[in-house]
């Protein structure tokens, strides 16, 4: 009777422990580190790792600013409604900085993330934008590109260690994002400092669920926003038919929206990419787009019903299908992606953008093809 009392005590000790550490994490801060996936490395190839060093090179030398890397090779007068020319982005920040963390380049790192902090950092998080020629740094944040620069700092913890303070960095701006971003519960793309205000909607392809997965909160806040953010992503779906998804949600209305029509197949994969890798991606997805890269068919936008709006593909396209592919462990979807990105490569030595993805006749070279080019080399 006396040992059945002890075992029973002893059980009663090992509950009340596991009780009170899970509250304890519920309650507090998640070691985030813990989460970081690292993708599957299919790039590790000789032929890929070539290639990568080639654009790596074209990007830091031709590419690229005392600011940061350039929204555009061609220079302009850094004054349109959008970035253009040698104006620099906090995307490009992140996408680079996620890059050099995963390939373990420590010092090129570095680097980038002191310009981030240099000419991107803010009270409110990062600057979307920054106009080296006029000296501006843009007052309105994406969050979606603050989450990459934070999930970076993780990865790069992960890569360097804790020396570089890289994880209490990521903590203080993920800080920044429950702050400005989420309120309500609700995650929403942008926060306008000079206006104290965030937009009233959030486009799909923003809900990046393995970057909030890594933000310090209480598990418990996490888990809510997740839950909601997945409700309303799973609603954005369009169809079997055509199994891509809703551009925007409007918070408001309770409605979703798309370009006027029409489908962003970037956005779209963004999206898939994002719930593949909290293991949420659904299986027509995949299939529609494993047949797309097959034959070649991976257009740039799509009517809602899957018909083609345009004849154009991107470099980008298939650089996401290639991340998607790494993320799902599926080698034959990473290869055939990469051969088909491969195509908008310059191979032409006598062409300044050479090593790089552009159009060799006028010299159009976007930092988004690129960069997005350079880490689906990194999976």
């Amino acid at each position: 009777m006396n040992k059945q009392w002890g075992f029973a005590a002893v059980m009663l000790v090992i509950l009340l422990a596991a009780y009170w550490a899970y509250s304890s994490r519920d309650g507090g801060e998640e070691n985030s580190k813990d989460s970081v996936a690292l993708p599957s490395k299919f790039g590790d190839t000789p032929q890929l790792i070539t290639h990568r060093g080639e654009l790596q090179q074209f990007i830091g030398q031709k590419l690229m600013g005392a600011a940061g890397v350039y929204t555009n090779y061609k220079e302009t007068d850094e004054a349109a409604e959008t970035a253009t020319g040698h104006e620099t982005l906090s995307e490009s920040a992140g996408l680079l900085m996620r890059y050099y963390a995963l390939t373990g380049q420590k010092e090129a790192f570095d680097a980038v993330w002191s310009r981030a902090k240099e000419t991107l950092a803010a009270d409110y998080g990062f600057s979307y934008r920054y106009s080296p020629l006029h000296d501006k740094k843009y007052t309105v944040n994406a969050v979606v590109d603050d989450l990459r620069i934070i999930r970076a700092l993780y990865e790069a913890e992960t890569a360097f260690g804790s020396g570089g303070n890289y994880g209490r960095e990521a903590a203080r701006y993920g800080g920044l994002v429950y702050e400005h971003n989420v309120q309500g519960g609700k995650l929403y793309d942008f926060y306008d400092e000079a206006y104290g205000t965030t937009n009233d909607f959030l486009t799909l392809c923003y809900a990046d669920f393995r970057s909030i997965r890594l933000l310090e909160a209480p598990s418990k806040d996490k888990r809510a926003l997740e839950e909601g953010l997945l409700t309303i992503v799973s609603g954005g779906y369009l169809s079997d038919r055509f199994p891509f998804y809703e551009t925007r949600y409007d918070y408001k209305s309770g409605k979703y929206s798309d370009h006027e029509g029409e489908i962003n197949t970037i956005e779209s994969l963004l999206t898939v990419l994002s719930l593949a890798e909290v293991d949420r991606e659904r299986t027509a997805s995949i299939t529609y787009l494993k047949q797309a890269v097959e034959a070649g068919t991976l257009y740039g936008r799509y009517s809602r019903d899957g018909k083609p709006a345009t004849d154009i593909q991107s470099t980008a396209a298939y650089a996401i299908a290639a991340m998607i592919g790494s993320t799902l462990g599926d080698q034959t979807l990473y290869r055939e992606s990469m051969e088909r990105m491969e195509q908008y490569r310059v191979e032409d030595p006598a062409s300044p953008i050479a090593g790089g993805f552009g159009n060799p006749a006028t010299e159009d070279v976007y930092s988004f093809d690129n960069l997005t080019a350079l880490l689906a080399y990194a999976y």
